[in-house]
């Protein structure tokens, strides 16, 4: 059995209201004060009830023509007491419904032509004291309507800058998805990219040692063994932000240039020869400079093992300001029939650019393939890294 509920009203609340107006505005014309009821307030009490009931959607016409029904009304007779009632109410709505705040000018119109038709009329009889109560309606009225109209115009302010503010945070979490994907994607991509490379290579060599010296196999085994696992727990290191925020999360921190000597040791057990050139003082980096550095240099390494002649050059500088890393190897059978996809060198802008830094890739002089990164790793080089042009940078 379905539940009566009470409708609901909130839609008829304003239409309500104005019928109610209506009907006590017609029963303070009829019934407040001494003037007697004639056909001429039948009449006024007509009028003001229509223009109380269409005075939401056309506020300043309806205090016009108000004003003109009570100046007809006082020029032709002794006006009820209760007219001056209405006279406030509908420059309470002028000042309040109207697109212009112009509350002032509505209460002096209103209020300048009730006394403008009784001056001419009535002369100095009209100048009582009951036309200060007058006064006090009809200003009051406008005060009252302009503090409505304040009042509304703050609250949808507030409202609207609650709607801004909530699309703006909506907008934060899309752009903060978007660069958690992007940086578990390249993140994926660093780590997945070197450690198969090397298990590739480790497996080809097997292949070899097996038909050829059978003995040797096991030491390559154990390499493939040690970078499959490396993968694996790199990749869980990776993905660990979109685990259950109440599992207990990895606290190893990111590797950085200090875990270099591990990748090419890595390197080194495959026969990839790398040689390893530092200058300046080392030094604690920037954490997303550090993570940057590693990930470029592991990249550039990896490209080099998988599409170079067997060697590179990997060379660190610490400048004043910035880190540099740079990459060279020889290009000799670039590729080996097989391109590479693009998304190493993407990967690496992004790193750069992440860390505020610049980078150039692409062949030099003498068939050689030299990737140089300078990343900042303080405040006053970031200005000048990326006004600077290439040119100037070499």
């Amino acid at each position: 059995m379905s539940q009566w509920r009470l409708p609901n009203l909130d839609r008829y609340r304003g239409p309500l209201g104005d019928v109610l107006l209506a009907v006590s505005g017609v029963a303070l014309l009829l019934y407040l004060g001494p003037t007697p009821v004639h056909g001429g307030t039948a009449l006024l009490a007509v009028a003001s009830a229509a223009l109380i009931l269409i005075r939401r959607r056309y506020p300043v016409p309806v205090l016009l023509a108000g004003a003109g029904v009570f100046m007809l009304t006082t020029a032709l007779t002794r006006p009820p007491d209760g007219m001056f009632i209405l006279a406030g109410v509908l420059t309470y709505s002028a000042a309040a419904s109207s697109p212009r705040r112009r509350p002032w000018f509505y209460a002096a119109l209103m209020w300048g032509s009730l006394m403008v038709a009784g001056s001419v009329v009535y002369v100095a009889d009209w100048w009582t004291a009951d036309q200060f109560t007058t006064f006090a309606l009809v200003f009051g009225g406008a005060a009252a309507g302009d503090s409505t109209r304040m009042r509304r115009a703050y609250v949808a302010e507030v409202t609207e800058r609650a709607r801004q503010a909530e699309m703006s945070r909506d907008e934060e979490a899309r752009r903060r998805v978007m660069d958690e994907r992007l940086r578990i994607a390249r993140e994926l991509h660093d780590v997945v990219a070197h450690h198969i490379a090397v298990i590739s290579v480790h497996a080809g060599a097997a292949g070899y040692a097996l038909r050829d010296e059978p003995e040797k196999v096991w030491p390559v085994l154990g390499h493939i063994r040690t970078a499959a696992d490396t993968v694996l727990d790199e990749i869980k290191s990776v993905v660990s932000v979109l685990r259950d925020p109440d599992e207990i999360r990895s606290t190893e921190p990111a590797p950085g240039v200090e875990r270099l000597h591990e990748l090419l040791t890595v390197l080194s057990a495959v026969g990839f020869a790398v040689r390893h050139q530092q200058r300046g003082e080392p030094r604690p980096l920037p954490a997303v400079v550090n993570l940057a550095a590693y990930r470029i240099a592991q990249e550039a390494l990896t490209n080099a093992h998988r599409y170079g002649d067997g060697g590179a050059t990997l060379e660190i500088e610490y400048t004043v300001d910035t880190v540099k890393i740079g990459i060279t190897n020889r290009m000799a059978g670039y590729g080996h029939g097989r391109p590479g996809s693009g998304f190493g060198l993407l990967g690496m802008r992004e790193r750069a650019a992440a860390a505020r830094g610049t980078i150039e890739a692409g062949p030099v002089a003498g068939g050689l393939f030299r990737v140089q990164a300078e990343l900042p790793t303080d405040d006053r080089a970031i200005n000048r890294l990326n006004a600077s042009t290439p040119a100037e940078r070499a």
